[in-house]
């Protein structure tokens, strides 16, 4: 039985329906990133596992036991907010120390909790000032050392690094990670940032509109997403998307039509038969070529936009009428804008989603 078992989880805000029959198992030691859109239920599900929120259906066990219906207090987590929701008025110490002495410990054991977390957090030296003496990364590192010292089952972050600039999140990222490695504590990271997603998590759950869309590692939704939605969702930039209509299907070769593009012919295999069918040809940023690979997809445009980023290069390009291709480059070297360009989609890069948006499995074609 995994560690945190959520079964059939529903709830309704009124007449909101947040949370849509969501089951997910967590195991022991894992970190796990609930990432998706505002609005797609992933803070209400942390505050749901947390006790803040009460489900309207479903349940929630926690090494075991039913936790379903249980105060906050009763439920051994700790929950890292946004906010930091330190006491002003109280030092650093005492702001670690408060839930440990609501619970009555020694004053021993208290400063021996405290002490150890502030070593692990390297904030020793700031046991004795108050909050408004602290920087943002500071400060959360305080409110994740108050987590720390309740010996929690499960750790619970909700968006911990959103307040801080780009240079500290980069860095408090790393030390999360690294106090994880160290605790081993089983914890659920909630973000709208899919870096952090992807550089952090065991697994990813990938939530829209209160539903799971996928789960898996970070590798698995980059490289095989189930449905458009999260193929759009993951990978920065976005992944490019051109409809298609199948006009002919062979073994070794799908022939398509798109109003934007004009006749392409897909280098793939694929099992079912999809003649006729409307569909959405996908592919990554990255992947994108401007040289000329042996078994790829020829797609001439003229460049709209060149974004210089240093080590490498976004083109953006137009490649049919009202249709914007995305092509990221190493280096700093680019064509102008309105240039004649040639891109080269790799086969064994390509995606198909049908016209549910669900992924259709393909291959690339075999040599031979």
């Amino acid at each position: 039985m995994a560690y945190l078992n959520l079964t059939d989880i529903q709830k309704h805000f009124d007449s909101f329906h947040a949370l849509k029959n969501l089951s997910l198992a967590i195991e022991k030691e894992e970190f796990v990133v609930f990432v998706g859109p505002s609005g797609c239920g992933k803070t209400t599900l942390l505050r749901s596992i947390s006790g803040l929120e009460t489900v309207t259906a479903g349940k929630i066990e926690l090494d075991g036991r039913d936790i379903t219906y249980e105060h906050p207090s009763k439920r051994n987590v700790a929950m890292v907010f946004q906010n930091y929701a330190l006491f002003p008025h109280l030092t650093v110490f005492e702001n670690v120390a408060f839930g440990l002495r609501l619970q009555r410990l020694t004053k021993a054991e208290i400063n021996q909790r405290v002490q150890r977390a502030a070593a692990l957090l390297h904030i020793e030296p700031l046991l004795q000032r108050k909050p408004k003496q602290l920087s943002g990364g500071q400060r959360q590192r305080v409110a994740i050392g108050r987590a720390i010292v309740k010996q929690p089952k499960l750790f619970l972050f909700d968006e911990p690094l959103s307040n801080l600039d780009a240079k500290l999140r980069v860095r408090m990222r790393v030390e999360l990670l690294n106090l994880h490695y160290e605790t081993r504590n089983t914890a659920i990271y909630v973000t709208h940032d899919q870096v952090e997603a992807m550089t952090m998590a065991d697994r990813i759950v990938i939530l829209n509109d209160g539903k799971i869309e996928q789960i898996g590692s970070p590798i698995e939704v980059y490289s095989r997403p189930a449905n458009k939605f999260v193929a759009g969702f993951i990978g920065s930039p976005q992944m490019n998307f051109i409809p298609v209509v199948v006009e002919d299907q062979k073994p070794s070769q799908i022939r398509c039509k798109s109003e934007a593009v004009g006749t392409v012919s897909l280098p793939l295999q694929v099992s079912q038969s999809l003649h006729g069918k409307s569909l959405t040809l996908g592919f990554r940023p990255e992947h994108v070529r401007l040289g000329s690979p042996g078994n790829s997809v020829r797609l001439p445009g003229v460049v709209n936009v060149v974004e210089h980023l240093g080590s490498e290069t976004l083109i953006h390009s137009e490649v049919g009428k009202d249709t914007i291709v995305v092509a990221k480059t190493a280096g700093m070297t680019a064509p102008e804008r309105n240039h004649r360009i040639e891109f080269h989609l790799p086969a064994e890069h390509l995606y198909l989603f049908d016209e549910n948006e669900q992924a259709i499995p393909i291959e690339p074609l075999t040599a031979g």
